[in-house]
């Protein structure tokens, strides 16, 4: 299918005028640069009823967390753990605030928003250690904002999504936390970025082949790295017992089918997949909302999904 009109205009416009690469300014420079983004394009800003910025002390680490909640209430409400994407290089709970505000007040769940590790500076496992030990500490603290321990969903876009696919099969191996719904939009699973979505849509499609090749340098430690699950969740040999996933790709996204393949393969193993590919958009669309209509559209499903699994 071609290019979604809306995204063909911002990709003429973003292609135009593409300079350097992530991978050839730097990790310092990418995250100013990716923060910097124009507010127009993020999804539009919304208030939620308390915002609350703290630095959580957990597993002797020191983890900044934002918790979003959406409405006052007399009853606990679910709680939602959300990783930001960036290749585990870039982003911020500050370059993920609007898709945060929306999620929270569109499905009326309490999102807790994590500003984990990055790499180089901090290489794998890092990232999955600060995305359990906050997923724990929600566990044992979500009384203290009026989240409701006993409803938990996990989930995240990309380097994120990936960090919620591995924190929901520690959570069930650790029998202790039960997470109840994972939301994976378009994750990376894979050990290598070798499947055919990753050279059909190499260049040209916003996240391009060398910046990819280029965080999984930044994070990787040596290729021992890539044989381990919590570095590519695709290859774990158990998926059973996880919690029911809504799993989203974008069918121009060099990530598809390492999405795609993780959606099946948690299928195979019985758990109850929703997948959704949505039709002309690129990598990563939900960030881009505010000039792309199937980017509302999918933050609404995302929050549609969290409200009827929890609230409905």
């Amino acid at each position: 299918m071609p290019l979604d009109p809306q995204a063909k205009e911002l990709l003429d416009i973003v292609n135009a005028f593409r300079t350097k690469g992530f991978h050839e300014i730097g990790a310092e420079k990418a995250r100013e640069s990716y923060n910097s983004r124009p507010a127009n394009l993020s999804p539009e800003w919304i208030e939620v009823f308390k915002l609350i910025n703290q630095t959580i002390e957990h597993n002797r680490l020191c983890i900044p967390i934002r918790i979003y909640i959406p409405i006052e209430s007399s009853e606990p409400l679910p709680v939602f753990t959300f990783y930001h994407g960036g290749g585990m290089v870039i982003g911020s709970l500050d370059s993920y605030d609007t898709l945060c505000r929306q999620i929270a007040v569109q499905s009326g769940c309490i999102i807790v928003s994590v500003d984990y590790r990055l790499a180089p500076e901090n290489k794998f496992p890092a990232a999955v250690e600060d995305a359990y030990a906050a997923l724990e500490w929600v566990s044992q603290h979500a009384n203290t904002f009026n989240g409701d321990a006993n409803r938990l969903a996990i989930g995240g876009d990309s380097a994120g999504g990936s960090l919620a696919a591995v924190v929901s099969i520690l959570a069930r191996d650790s029998q202790i936390i039960n997470i109840q719904f994972q939301l994976l939009i378009y994750p990376a699973t894979a050990p290598h970025a070798d499947h055919e979505s990753q050279l059909k849509f190499a260049k040209g499609y916003f996240l391009e082949r060398p910046t990819i090749l280029w965080f999984h340098e930044c994070y990787i430690r040596d290729d021992s790295d890539r044989l381990d699950f919590r570095y590519a969740p695709l290859i774990t040999k158990d998926l059973s017992r996880l919690p029911p996933a809504f799993v989203i790709v974008a069918d121009h996204d060099p990530l598809r089918d390492e999405g795609v393949a993780y959606a099946n393969r948690l299928k195979e193993h019985g758990v109850e997949v929703t997948l959704e590919e949505y039709q002309g958009m690129f990598h990563p669309f939900l960030s881009l909302a505010g000039v792309l209509d199937q980017g509302k559209q999918a933050i609404a499903d995302c929050a549609d999904k969290l409200r009827t699994h929890f609230i409905t």
